[in-house]
């Protein structure tokens, strides 16, 4: 398979320009290359590397990344719908080229220098898997309250800390991470900084055994007088807090899509089992009880995607977007939890079991509440917003 192709022989460029044509391309990949090997990565928690190369190979690795790096250079909205598409049969592989795109790729795009981009965007496009290492132990929600340091050293900096929760760690072969020069100011003092896999001191450690989304890789990540030259900062010294909040503010788009996504396979799957499955004599889709818990979850979930594809919209147009990016988070999780329960409820004992495919999606729907901004956090962004 050739990178800018995937079977229907139209290039990735092409295809940007309808874009229902490259959603459904990336479904007819997500149906045919990854539902096969779901239920494998969720039992192993783990996915395949050729599924990764796949995947650089179809070309959603790199979206946004312009065609002279060796990225697709289409939009973000476009970032969404591959998203989406993918979530809709595996939400773990879904958010694998959600960080790619939405967090790593991004931030090298808006904030590296000229060096930063030439070496790592056409990696980042045909090979190498990017993670986004903010979170720690004691800095979830407070993403500021970060312990990890960076001491200038040499004309460099030498950095020690832990960070927790890293999505794409056993994949990934780059690395931003950020850490403090200067606690004494704060939030003032956060840095991002650019680390490649195999640095010395740095090492990437116990991979998380978790409820959902279990074939992507949750790791920790230690740091040990781990040295890094000035050139590996990301954007300015102490300007890392602004790198990281302009980044998570579009990766909860992100997340919307890889809510809307999972919910569209959710109720897929409970549709279809409400004209299979026989009570009383008759299909249970014909109940009118049934019937109307279908029609109030579809009329949520359609909401939800039009909330995300509003706020993707905004972000290509470069308007503001804050508001609508933590809405559609928050909205977006809350409806998956809801179809992805009454999924489960329409299979019955059926739903409850691994042998049928809306008991992962279930697990899956829960950590859109948790990651990348808790839904308190949204209602808080959304809250202060408002009021300003």
């Amino acid at each position: 398979m050739s990178k800018e192709t995937f079977e229907t022989g139209v290039p990735l460029t092409a295809l940007a320009e309808d874009e229902q044509l490259f959603r459904d391309s990336v479904l007819e990949f997500a149906d045919q290359r990854v539902r096969p090997l779901v239920r494998e990565m969720d039992e192993h928690a783990k996915m395949p590397r050729t599924l990764v190369d796949e995947l650089f190979g179809l070309g959603v690795m790199g979206i946004e990344i312009p065609e002279t790096f060796g990225g697709a250079g289409a939009t973000f909205f476009h970032s969404v719908l591959a998203v989406e598409a993918l979530s809709q049969v595996d939400p773990a592989i879904g958010l694998l080229v959600d960080v790619q795109n939405t967090l790593v790729s991004n931030a090298f795009m808006r904030w590296g220098s000229d060096a930063m981009k030439r070496r790592y965007l056409p990696a980042l496009a045909s090979r190498s898997v990017g993670a986004y290492a903010l979170s720690e132990a004691g800095s979830g929600s407070d993403a500021f309250a970060m312990a990890a340091r960076a001491t200038a050293r040499d004309g460099g900096y030498v950095i020690n800390g832990r960070k927790l929760w890293i999505s794409n760690g056993n994949e990934a072969d780059v690395f931003i991470v950020f850490a403090n020069v200067n606690p004494e100011a704060g939030y003032r003092g956060i840095t991002a900084f650019v680390i490649e896999r195999g640095a010395p001191g740095f090492v990437v450690g116990k991979k998380e055994d978790k409820l959902g989304i279990r074939a992507s890789s949750t790791c920790e990540l230690l740091l040990e007088d781990c040295a890094v030259t000035a050139d590996q900062v990301l954007g300015e010294v102490g300007k890392g807090y602004k790198v990281a909040i302009e980044t998570l503010n579009e990766g909860r788009i992100g997340i919307g899509a890889q809510m809307i996504g999972l919910s569209r396979g959710a109720l897929a799957h409970a549709v279809a089992y409400t004209k299979e499955r026989k009570q009383f004599g008759k299909a249970i889709g014909e109940f009118q009880a049934v019937q109307f818990q279908l029609a109030q979850v579809a009329t949520e979930l359609e909401a939800a995607r039009l909330m995300v594809y509003n706020a993707a919209r905004l972000r290509d147009a470069r308007k503001p977007f804050l508001q609508e990016a933590a809405m559609c988070k928050l909205f977006s999780s809350q409806v998956a939890e809801h179809v992805t329960s009454l999924a489960v409820q329409i299979y019955g004992g059926y739903g409850y079991v691994k042998d049928y495919p809306v008991e992962k999606l279930f697990r899956d729907a829960k950590i859109g509440q948790i990651y990348e901004g808790t839904s308190n956090m949204q209602l808080q962004t959304i809250a202060k917003n408002l009021l300003s």
